[in-house]
């Protein structure tokens, strides 16, 4: 099968650590998946994980295929802050694939659900806070805009991300004027990225922001 694009996948595991997800099952879709490595929240605190993912898109990019950024958990909010945001210029990403991502630290259901757990506070190095700065910069919803396509993916029986993180980002991504393709489904955290549904959703994105394979 021809490359259509590369895909740099950011792993998840709450800023924390590695989880097992590494993004190969989307290679089936013609992309080259290129995993990148960041500093966790141990190593360094927010944006230095950006920082990361940026210079790991630099080494990832291939000047003759589309960029794109995807990733789970927080992997996914790593995606989306540099698909949003883009790499060297606000428009270098070609679309973004985020699987159950974490993207507000301040929403009430978020805080309830990991009340005394809550992996923002090792990421910002600090309880998040309505009007600090690293959490205003963090929420992924601040940087929307830029009208990158992007998909979302979110189970709705999540016990570790709230599936209404993703429905409201979709809204707000919406009104911003980004293409979005929204896919909330059955199942918890971390499904599998080749179950048919979640496969015909990828497929789908992929058709809409990608030439033919």
């Amino acid at each position: 099968m021809t490359e259509r694009a590369v895909l740099l996948w950011i792993h998840g595991g709450g800023w924390r650590g590695q989880a097992s997800e590494d993004g190969a099952a989307l290679a089936g879709h013609g992309l080259r998946v290129v995993p990148a490595r960041y500093r966790l929240a141990h190593e360094a605190h927010w944006p230095a994980q950006l920082t990361d993912v940026r210079e790991e898109a630099r080494r990832a990019r291939d000047d003759g295929r589309p960029l794109l950024v995807g990733g789970d958990s927080a992997g996914a909010m790593l995606a989306l802050q540099a698909g949003l945001r883009g790499i060297d210029r606000p428009d270098d990403v070609t679309g973004v694939l985020a699987y159950w991502p974490p993207v507000d630290p301040l929403d009430p259901e978020w805080v309830r659900l990991r009340d005394g757990n809550d992996p923002w506070v090792d990421l910002l190095g600090h309880p998040p806070a309505a009007g600090d700065p690293a959490t205003v910069d963090a929420t992924v919803g601040t940087h929307v805009g830029n009208r990158v396509p992007v998909l979302l993916v979110h189970g709705t029986a999540d016990r570790s991300v709230p599936v209404s993180q993703t429905v409201r980002l979709t809204g707000a991504l919406l009104a911003a004027g980004h293409p979005v393709h929204s896919w909330v489904t059955d199942g918890g955290h971390a499904l599998e990225l080749d179950r048919p549904d979640l496969r015909a959703v990828a497929a789908a994105f992929l058709d809409s922001v990608l030439p033919p394979g």
